[in-house]
């Protein structure tokens, strides 16, 4: 066998390699879960009957209250317990003043320049970043939020929130929080 034969062999025979490398290497999706998550994922506990820890996925599941409401008590910038009403109808995690002054964003200096329609009609909102909210095994950092000059009795948990997650879910009297 020729020298430039051996070189041709040896090129083919890699191509053949990674060819079949590729068609039986399990194919990735950009959007999907890399593989080690997936295997981990295939094997969770369905928080909705466990609500122990899920392997994989960071997960909380919160019951429907009596008044309808699903509500989450969160702790928030690792030392305030803030409880939030879940409001997917808000784009962001509205604050009440109270709440803001627990968490130490001190609302009295700041610049309540936003007009909000809230369901109460229409106030004003200062803008915030909320470094963090944990809720269970949920832990998201850096929130967009405001702080609402207006008489609200709960701090609503909304979509700013939300949108952070991998996926939540109704399911029955139960939402199912997953990141």
């Amino acid at each position: 066998m020729k020298f430039g034969q051996l070189i041709g062999l040896v090129v083919v025979s890699g191509a053949i390699a990674v060819a079949v490398s590729t068609l039986l290497s399990p194919k990735f999706d950009e959007d999907a879960p890399n593989a080690a998550s997936a295997r981990i994922e295939a094997n969770s506990v369905d928080p909705v009957q466990n609500t122990s820890a899920s392997v994989g996925r960071r997960s909380a599941t919160l019951t429907q209250k009596g008044d309808g409401h699903y509500w989450a008590r969160a702790l928030v910038n690792n030392k305030s317990s803030v409880e939030f009403l879940v409001d997917t109808g808000a784009s962001v995690v509205a604050l009440t003043y109270k709440d803001a002054q627990r968490m130490g964003l001190r609302p009295d200096t700041l610049d309540y320049v936003w007009r909000v329609q809230t369901a109460g009609g229409e106030t004003l909102g200062a803008s915030v970043v909320i470094k963090s909210i944990k809720i269970n095994q949920i832990h998201i950092r850096d929130v967009e939020a405001m702080v609402l000059r207006t008489d609200m009795q709960k701090s609503l948990l909304g979509m700013s929130f939300l949108n952070e997650l991998y996926s939540y879910e109704f399911r029955g009297d139960r939402l199912i929080l997953k990141q």
